[in-house]
């Protein structure tokens, strides 16, 4: 199994099936801050499971360039992971649907400025990869003591081109 991905434009109906696109889209669901803010609220469904609790991180990823080599997926069983760029740098987003523990149908994203992302938990994902440049995030997933990571190698690498 191996092939070439086309990165597409990540919208919020294209990404469902496997996180949230967090974004400020529309009118803010209420004002705040004497008037001064609007407040977009609950754009993702974050879940730690039984055993974790939320934390906050930051992440100081080198940059990637397209096309892009996918020889590898991972998940994260008991907990969803969110990313929210902090210096404006787009980022690929890969992900496949799992098939009795199997990552399978690639697809590729390529977020815009002002887009995060919040990964369900179990779903299989490429690495951080932002494009072009290097790329700083604050990455809000579990933090806990039990195993969390689950990795699959590809016998043959996925190619991620541009759209």
């Amino acid at each position: 199994m191996s092939g070439r991905l086309t990165a597409k434009p990540l919208t919020a109906a294209a990404f469902a099936p496997y996180g949230d696109v967090i974004e400020v889209a529309g009118a803010p669901d209420k004002i705040i801050n004497q008037g001064m803010c609007g407040r977009h609220h609950d754009r993702a469904a974050l879940d730690f499971g039984p055993d974790g609790r939320a934390g906050i991180s930051l992440f100081d990823a080198k940059a990637r360039h397209l096309p892009h080599k996918v020889d590898m997926v991972e998940r994260h069983p008991e907990g969803s992971q969110a990313f929210v760029p902090v210096s404006g740098v787009p980022m690929l987003v890969v992900v496949a649907d799992d098939d009795g523990g199997v990552p399978v149908n690639l697809q590729a994203f390529m977020s815009q400025p002002g887009q995060s992302i919040n990964l369900h938990r179990g779903v299989w994902h490429g690495v951080l990869a932002p494009l072009g440049a290097p790329g700083q995030y604050i990455v809000v997933d579990r933090i806990g003591t039990s195993p969390n990571l689950e990795e699959h190698w590809f016998k043959e690498p996925f190619t991620v081109v541009a759209d």
